[in-house]
């Protein structure tokens, strides 16, 4: 069984996100359908990137922004929107100088995040960089960041003790410490 939409209506355009309305009937996990009728709410995203800058001396970039959202200030790695016919690396790189004012060399990727799948279709691209040179920041009009390194190790007690929460930095963080110990060991 394939998800039937039996209704849908646009509810919200926005520039950053919009949100649909729809009426469907989904599948079970072993195909089956269930027939009953359920109202899904859907917030459309066109994709973030997510920036894990590791420096030469094994360091890594942070960004403080203000989130309005959480009324406070939060530690992060960068990251921002993908923009309408961009692909991720060419957003990557683009945030990566907006925010830092670093470039990179080379550019990995490292994992694909879906921040809240019950009701946003965002994907979020995670990229190592490295081989970083300095640059000249170019935050948008709205936007102000502070800028620090930080060693894993720090990162990881920040984790620990709840100072560093935003999730896609904890699960960039975590990701790449787990990377990290794995090629010690072999």
């Amino acid at each position: 069984m394939t998800l039937r939409v039996r209704k849908r209506e646009w509810v919200y355009r926005g520039k950053v996100f919009s949100v649909r309305r729809d009426l469907v009937v989904e599948p079970t996990p072993d195909g089956r359908a269930t027939g009953i009728a359920t109202v899904r709410e859907v917030v459309h995203h066109a994709g973030s990137v997510v920036l894990l800058p590791v420096l030469d001396d094994g360091n890594i970039l942070l960004v403080r922004q203000y989130r309005y959202p959480l009324s406070r200030f939060l530690w992060e790695l960068p990251a921002g929107r993908i923009e309408r016919g961009e692909k991720p690396l060419a957003a990557a790189q683009r945030e990566l100088r907006e925010e830092t004012g670093f470039r990179a060399r080379r550019w990995h990727q490292l994992l694909l995040l879906f921040p809240t799948p019950g009701f946003v279709n965002e994907i979020r691209h995670l990229y190592e960089a490295r081989g970083l040179r300095p640059s000249r920041a170019q935050p948008e009009t709205d936007e102000a960041f502070q800028v620090r390194t930080f060693p894993l190790p720090k990162l990881l007690r920040m984790i620990e003790c709840g100072g560093l929460s935003d999730a896609k930095s904890v699960a960039g963080i975590l990701f790449y410490a787990r990377q990290i110990r794995l090629e010690a060991r072999s």
